[in-house]
């Protein structure tokens, strides 16, 4: 009888998992842009009736121009989960916030995917003072906005976890790879 030789597995720990860092990036600056247009008047991809939308004021201001900015950040944050410049912040610090700020927009988008269906279904009636933006056509881009949340989410979920991993694999005494 041969001798069988075990094949090593591959190392996937030198892999990068940096592709849910840029992900999350592209979701978050792609959430953005659109914040940033709308709070200069431009209407598309609103999710709604854009002329009935509050402008020129304080919460119009808070709404376009500091989410965009809230996720410029956020695209930020996500790229220093993966980026070499990232790990000059401890792990933990980073990858926490990321990690609730995921738990939180997937959570977010699933709600209203789940409600959609409740609506298609009929087993919820939109209250009168929606029922008319649910129904307007624009109303369709709320799929793809809430889309977005969920991918985000995810990407910046996994983009977390990876950081994590390797900061805990960089630490491990007993570790043999770093």
């Amino acid at each position: 009888m041969a001798a069988v030789t075990a094949l090593p597995l591959p190392d996937r720990s030198n892999r990068s998992s940096g592709w849910a860092g840029y992900a999350a990036a592209g979701a978050a600056l792609a959430y953005a842009a659109p914040h940033f247009w709308w709070g200069a008047g431009v209407a598309a991809t609103f999710p709604g009736d854009f002329a009935s939308a509050p402008h020129g004021t304080w919460a119009a201001a808070t709404g376009y121009w500091g989410m965009g900015l809230v996720a410029v950040f956020g695209a930020v944050l996500s790229l220093a989960l993966v980026r070499p410049w990232g790990r000059r912040i401890p792990a933990r610090l980073i990858a926490v916030p990321a990690a609730i700020a995921s738990v939180g927009m997937v959570l977010w988008g699933f709600t209203y995917f789940a409600m959609q269906y409740l609506l298609a279904a009929d087993r919820v009636v939109s209250a009168p003072a929606f029922a008319a933006k649910d129904a307007h056509p624009q109303a369709a881009w709320g799929l793809f906005w809430y889309g977005l949340f969920l991918a985000w989410g995810l990407a910046l979920g996994l983009a977390a976890r990876h950081r994590l991993r390797r900061a805990n694999r960089a630490n491990c005494a007993n570790c043999a790879r770093a």
